[in-house]
C-alpha cells in the first residue's frame, strides 16, 4: 500500500526527477523510489549497516519465550482474581 508523503524539495530538483521520468519513459514516483532504493543500498554497503541486526533485534529477549507467557499469564490472573472480591 502506498503512502502519501509531503516534503520540500529544490526545483531544479523537481525539474530533473520530471525529467528523469519523461525520458525514461515512467512515473516520477518511480524515479525517486528507485533513486532512494539506490542511495540506501549505497549507503548500507558504504557504512556496513546491518538490516537484519537493526530490525530484528527487538526480538532478542532476556528471558525465554515460555517464561514471557508464564509471567504474562501470571498477572492476568492476579488482576481477575482481584475483580472477583
Amino acid at each position: 500500500m502506498d503512502k502519501i508523503m509531503s516534503t520540500r524539495i529544490d526545483e531544479a530538483v523537481i525539474r530533473r526527477i520530471g525529467l528523469m521520468a519523461k525520458k525514461l519513459g515512467t512515473s516520477k514516483k518511480s524515479v525517486i523510489e528507485n533513486a532512494v532504493r539506490h542511495y540506501a543500498q549505497k549507503v548500507e554497503l558504504e557504512h556496513k549497516f546491518d538490516v537484519f541486526t537493526d530490525t530484528l533485534g527487538c526480538w532478542q529477549r532476556d528471558e525465554t519465550a515460555a517464561k514471557t507467557v508464564e509471567r504474562i499469564k501470571t498477572a492476568m490472573r492476579r488482576s481477575q482474581e482481584r475483580y472477583k472480591r
